[in-house]
């Protein structure tokens, strides 16, 4: 058994070249390695990079234009954060060297110029944005947009990116409530990019699958390597992909919170990203920063323009 066809995957059917990117920073990276697995195995050249929360300048790699540096397993660096390493060194002993292009967060108009670097370096002809989480469909006027920061800059360089094919992966519905992100309004969302055409199917990760089995085996070796610091977002989608249900904690993280694992978390949502930078109603505030600080008065200088809509419950 293993990933069955849907519109995302015949949508990449022509590509040949491919960069999984993390869109939030941190574990994102990893939430994409079932499409990586799943790809490589369709014949496809894919490539990993991750906007790293780790200490870059302690790394060792090369450099791949003046903000990207390529790590593995031999990158030395952060012990106690580093899981772009962690991720190289558990593909290393499985006998593959695979680098993580790995920088720092910045405003689009950074992020821009390291998406192109990457794009010549690779020779790449589609990225794919990867986001542990939804709030990545927040639009901009719901009772909260969880952590946008991130998410919204690399949204907001591969909107400007020229490149013929563009992405967004979500996994891990539910997860953000945590942040305060309102659920109803991540089905409207996915339910307005249905309407324009740009939402390209939803899929489950299932035990059976190597590529979940893959992503189970990886963020267990990752979150070992790092006790303290384990992603709660992907322990929480490979328990919610092994049928762990309710208040279930994977990590010790999360003790003295109440959790609702379910199976909606172990699913992939699938859109363009063209149609899902169309939608986001504050983009245009962030195009042209180039600092984190820049982008965040950027978002709020927004906020200030617009009455937040009332939070919803879902009738179920």
């Amino acid at each position: 058994m293993s990933l069955a066809c849907l519109p995302f995957l015949e949508a990449l059917t022509p590509c040949r070249r491919i960069l999984l990117a993390g869109a939030g920073g941190g574990f994102d990276v990893v939430a994409g390695l079932p499409l990586m697995e799943y790809l490589r195995g369709q014949g496809k050249t894919v490539f990993l990079a991750s906007l790293s929360f780790s200490d870059l300048p302690k790394a060792r790699g090369r450099k791949v234009g003046y903000n990207v540096l390529e790590v593995d397993q031999d990158s030395g660096g952060d012990d106690e954060y580093f899981p772009e390493r962690y991720l190289s060194e558990w593909y290393a002993g499985r006998g593959l060297r695979v680098p993580v292009y790995s920088y720092k967060a910045s405003g689009p108009m950074v992020m821009i110029d390291i998406y192109q670097d990457l794009v010549k370096e690779l020779d790449l002809d589609t990225l794919i944005l990867i986001d542990g989480g939804t709030d990545i469909l927040m639009r901009g006027d719901e009772p909260s947009l969880g952590t946008p920061l991130e998410d919204m800059c690399s949204v907001a360089a591969a909107d400007m990116l020229k490149l013929p094919h563009k992405f967004v992966v979500s996994l891990g519905f539910g997860i953000d409530v945590f942040h305060e992100v309102c659920h109803a309004y991540v089905l409207e969302a996915i339910a307005d990019l249905m309407a324009t055409g740009d939402f390209l199917g939803a899929f489950s990760l299932t035990p059976a699958m190597p590529e979940f089995q893959a992503m189970a085996e990886a963020v267990d070796y990752i979150c070992q390597r790092m006790p303290g610091k384990e992603s709660i977002v992907m322990t929480s989608v490979v328990a919610a992909g092994q049928g762990h249900f309710g208040d279930y904690h994977p990590t010790p993280r999360t003790e003295g919170s109440k959790l609702f694992l379910n199976p909606l978390m172990s699913m992939y949502f699938c859109f363009t990203l063209k149609g899902l930078a169309a939608r986001c109603l504050y983009l245009d505030y962030l195009k042209d920063k180039y600092g984190r600080w820049e982008v965040h008065r950027g978002i709020c200088n927004f906020l200030g323009t617009v009455d937040s809509r009332e939070w919803v419950k879902i009738p179920l």
